[in-house]
This record gives C-alpha cells, sequence and structure tokens, in this order.
C-alpha cells in the first residue's frame, strides 16, 4: 500500500436531522515518496469529502474529511473513493449512521441521560 488508513469505516450512531457532521479518515504515508491524493469521490451529494491538494511527504500523515448533511431522516451508509497517484485500487472510506428527525432525537437524547 501507499497509504495506510487508520480506519476506513465511521459510524456516527445516532445524529439529529438537518445538523451536518464531519468526521476526518486520517492516513500516513506509507511508501518511500511524497503521494498525492488525486480524488475523493462521494457516492452521492449529501457527502462531500476534502483531501489535502498537496503532496504528502513519505512518513507523514494527513487526512479525508468526509462531511455529511444528515438532510434525510432513516440509516445511511455512504462511501467515499480515495484514488491515490501510483496505488493500484483506490481506498473505500465509509461513514454511516442513522438520522433522527427533531422529536425522535430529542426522545433518543432523554434515553440516554436516564
Amino acid at each position: 500500500d501507499v497509504v495506510n488508513f487508520k480506519e476506513k469505516v465511521y459510524d456516527f450512531g445516532k445524529i439529529k436531522q438537518g445538523v451536518p457532521v464531519t468526521h476526518d479518515f486520517e492516513f500516513s504515508n506509507v511508501s518511500d515518496k511524497p503521494v498525492v491524493i488525486e480524488s475523493a469521490v462521494a457516492s452521492c451529494g449529501c457527502t462531500t469529502p476534502t483531501w489535502p491538494q498537496a503532496p504528502v511527504a513519505k512518513g507523514k500523515s494527513d487526512k479525508v474529511k468526509a462531511g455529511f448533511n444528515a438532510a434525510a431522516s432513516g440509516p445511511f451508509t455512504k462511501q467515499i473513493t480515495v484514488k491515490v497517484a501510483g496505488a493500484d485500487a483506490p481506498a473505500v472510506l465509509t461513514i454511516k449512521g442513522e438520522v433522527l428527525n427533531a422529536t425522535a432525537y430529542a426522545d433518543f437524547e432523554k434515553s440516554k441521560s436516564k
């Protein structure tokens, strides 16, 4: 591998509808030269990845940030395909969780505090 992701799946758990969330997928360059993340493409428009535009030096770490808009209620699983220059296959990152509407989220918060 050219880069090593600390984790490839992140579960947000239960989140409130209409409140965007983000998660940083940290990676390190495990090759012997700088690496370039060519692109990070989400499986839908509700997920907005950002990634380092500059090459990442060998032995250094950086992150791909996954933003999710939480617009629709219900469970979600979204993929982000990360293309690394020089890597045979893209890395696939996954975010998942469940979006609750305001009422359901308030009930969930109440149940946690008991």
